[in-house]
């Protein structure tokens, strides 16, 4: 069976609500941290979620590839920008980043698919 990207992203959006509410000073410094790195600056915030992209690829990470794929979406990416960062991430990540690639191109069209 598929993955579902908008349950995964859904679920893990409900776990960080309650650790918002458990450990606020962890997550506000989380928060703060992700504000930080992600804000445009000399590289722009569709760059970076581009990078995070292939990261969350390479370390397997479905999370990841679901709230990076959909924001970038969000920013505006294509799908051929989209498919050169896969690319990039195969290559440096070898057969395991193969499958999660295809993964990260089944939540594109499943984000794509809630936009449209």
């Amino acid at each position: 069976m598929a993955k579902d990207y908008i349950e995964i992203t859904r679920e893990i959006s409900a776990g960080m609500r309650e650790m918002r509410k458990d450990m606020p000073d962890v997550m506000q410094g989380f928060s703060a941290l992700a504000g930080a790195a992600t804000k445009d600056n000399v590289l722009s915030k569709k760059v970076k979620e581009f990078v995070a992209l292939g990261i969350g690829i390479s370390t397997r990470c479905d999370g990841c590839i679901g709230f990076h794929t959909k924001a970038l979406i969000d920013l505006g990416a294509t799908r051929q920008e989209f498919e050169e960062v896969l690319a990039m991430a195969i290559y440096m990540g070898g057969g395991p980043s193969v499958m999660y690639a295809a993964n990260a191109m089944l939540a594109w069209e499943q984000f794509s698919a809630k936009v449209e």
